[in-house]
């Protein structure tokens, strides 16, 4: 979360938030960095009112995006050894894992008790009592963290990463933020940041697969008009 004078920022766990948080720190002075992923519920009291303005992607490839990233790592994170059974598991079955972690009982006590008691500030900067809203839900996964982050999403601006730049362009033209000099030359220079190396999302799923994220991430799906197949930025 990164509050300014005029504005919220909202960053969901991967899904562009990167290129945001860097541009709002070096091109707005009055910028104050919160806490890293923390939710709309921690909004300071001084913020209550201002505009926010958060990201979404497409959940397919978010699911992607996630395991590539945690694969490539020495040490992955808690979430990922859960669902991937400590990598012995592949793509397909690590994300089924990941996405139906809310109705696993076992599996999701597994991954709150490898969670700190307290947010570190890093990663994707859950706790155990955070997860303990996950369990028994039949939210996906991204779903979830998309509920947490934004709450009922009244009052909030969503863009989509798949078109971060124009709706970030149009969020803060929409509130009077000018957008001239080096604002402008980085929203249209900056490659896009922090993005996994990976082949095309939709090469990856198979149709049982493909069929299982559309069904527990159908409320992101829904919402945001996202289909499976669609051309993404990389992230």
């Amino acid at each position: 979360m990164i509050v300014t004078r005029d504005f919220v920022f909202l960053h969901l766990h991967k899904s562009g938030g990167t290129f945001v948080n860097q541009f709002l720190l070096r091109h707005f002075p009055d910028a104050e960095f919160v806490g890293y992923h923390l939710p709309r519920a921690y909004l300071p009291r001084a913020c209550a009112g201002r505009p926010i303005f958060g990201l979404v992607r497409n959940p397919w490839d978010y699911y992607v995006s996630w395991y590539a990233f945690q694969a490539g790592k020495p040490a992955p994170n808690p979430l990922f050894l859960a669902a991937s059974e400590h990598g012995r598991l592949g793509f397909s079955d690590t994300v089924r894992n990941l996405a139906g972690l809310g109705l696993d009982a076992e599996r999701c006590a597994r991954v709150a008790a490898a969670l700190p008691e307290e947010f570190p500030n890093r990663g994707i900067n859950l706790t155990r009592r955070c997860l303990g809203t996950l369990a028994g839900s039949p939210l996906g996964f991204y779903s979830w963290l998309y509920q947490r982050m934004y709450g009922d999403v009244a009052g909030v601006t969503i863009g989509r990463m798949e078109t971060l730049r124009e709706d970030l362009a149009r969020f803060l033209a929409t509130i009077g933020v000018p957008l001239d000099g080096a604002r402008a030359e980085y929203l249209a220079r900056q490659p896009p940041l922090n993005a996994s190396s990976h082949a095309p999302y939709a090469s990856l799923y198979d149709d049982g697969l493909r069929d299982f994220v559309a069904a527990k991430d159908a409320p992101v799906i829904t919402r945001h008009g996202y289909a499976f197949g669609a051309a993404v930025e990389s992230g």
